[in-house]
């Protein structure tokens, strides 16, 4: 492999005890960033090892998509030994992540308050779906959140059944602010010496994330229900059908309005007292569709697209996955690396952060179960151990 490149979280000791998508993915995020990674998978390994099709040489995508940059190790915490070497591991990290059911770890010597007292600078990380009053005992699963944040009333046709998100939008997120308060976290740390607990839950990172639709409910008192594709207070912001398949149209101001019609060749449109403001646009958006979809009509909607990006109005075709990378290779974002070499080197999607001065850095593909274990279990059987991270070469 190429030379290790040290990344702005170089030197840190990262404990990941846990599972399937919101943990792994803020832990990856961490190890591209330079963070060592060890990931502790119980004897079965991470249920998305197990979760196929579809498949790459045999291994799970989903796991492949969440996991690069870390070294595993198995350790079965009802094996005392193993469960020794955990807490070990846990005294010397930096940070620990788990998303076991709210005091699940307790049992082990593993939960917080046990953690750091041994290890007082440690960031502790806990993932749940409810977070840890009486929602503890609730499993957190995405699609239950999606359904009882609200999600699926608001997605889909109006006189439809609401629909799930096509991806688990709400473990993402959680992933995210996870990453964040970590950082936050470590920041803390720098200034007082000093770790803290950080708590995030599937159903604060949904109500956050629905944004104006929790703000129309906490702050004015409505309640949003879905529209489709349509927008509840800007239009056009929806597909409009082109030529030859649907094309999002966003004019979400009077100047890009404007521009949309000069494109379109009816720049009178702009003028209709129907159509001059926003709310006008919004309130006839029955009388105004028909007249924009008759233009769009002529023209495919790829052509419609250079056309209306040059004029400075917002738009994209409806793609499929591979016409998403191939957008984003267009646009220069470069958004596959390759990680690792052979037989091991596997295509995963770039880092979303760029660096001017540390860039994110790719130097492990996602471990095979248990891949690091031998290197680890000396490692942290070696008394006191030491600041170094075994075999974290990266090279």
């Amino acid at each position: 492999m190429s030379e290790r490149t040290p990344g702005p979280l170089d030197g840190l000791l990262v404990a990941d005890f846990s599972r399937v998508l919101a943990g792994p993915y803020a832990t990856m995020l961490l190890a591209d960033l330079g963070a060592d990674v060890v990931k502790v998978e119980g004897p079965g390994g991470d249920d998305t090892r197990s979760w196929t099709p579809p498949v790459r040489d045999g291994v799970s995508t989903y796991y492949l998509g969440v996991n690069r940059g870390k070294r595993s190790i198995v350790l079965d915490f009802r094996d005392e030994r193993d469960a020794r070497l955990a807490r070990e591991l846990a005294r010397r990290a930096d940070v620990l992540i788990e998303n076991f059911k709210p005091g699940g770890l307790a049992r082990y010597g593993l939960d917080h308050d046990t953690v750091s007292a041994a290890n007082p600078g440690v960031v502790y990380t806990s993932i749940s779906g409810f977070g840890t009053g009486p929602g503890r005992a609730v499993p957190g699963y995405d699609l239950m959140v999606q359904a009882i944040s609200g999600l699926m009333s608001l997605t889909g046709d109006p006189d439809g059944p609401p629909y799930r998100a096509g991806i688990s939008v709400f473990d993402v997120m959680a992933g995210n602010h996870a990453t964040i308060g970590i950082l936050a976290a470590l920041r803390h740390r720098d200034a007082t010496g000093r770790g803290q607990l950080v708590e995030v839950n599937l159903l604060s990172s949904a109500l956050t994330g629905l944004v104006n639709h929790s703000s129309a409910y906490v702050a004015g008192d409505t309640v949003p229900f879905r529209m489709g594709n349509a927008h509840p207070s800007v239009f056009p912001y929806e597909p409009l059908p082109a030529a030859d398949r649907d094309l999002i149209v966003t004019a979400a101001n009077d100047a890009q309005f404007r521009r949309l019609c000069e494109v379109l060749g009816i720049p009178e449109t702009a003028d209709d007292p129907r159509f001059r403001h926003n709310a006008d646009r919004t309130a006839h958006r029955e009388e105004l569709r028909p007249v924009l979809v008759e233009r769009l009509r002529t023209r495919p909607a790829l052509e419609w697209f250079d056309l209306l990006v040059e004029a400075g109005v917002p738009c994209g075709p409806i793609n499929t996955i591979d016409g998403g990378f191939a957008m984003a290779e267009r646009f220069g974002l470069d958004p596959v690396v390759t990680v690792g070499e052979g037989t091991r080197a596997i295509p995963t999607t770039r880092h979303p952060i760029s660096f001017s001065a540390s860039p994110a850095a790719y130097h492990r593909p996602p471990p095979e179960l248990d891949e690091h274990g031998a290197e680890l279990r000396k490692w942290l059987s070696d008394g006191e151990g030491g600041a170094d991270h075994p075999g974290d070469t990266r090279a």
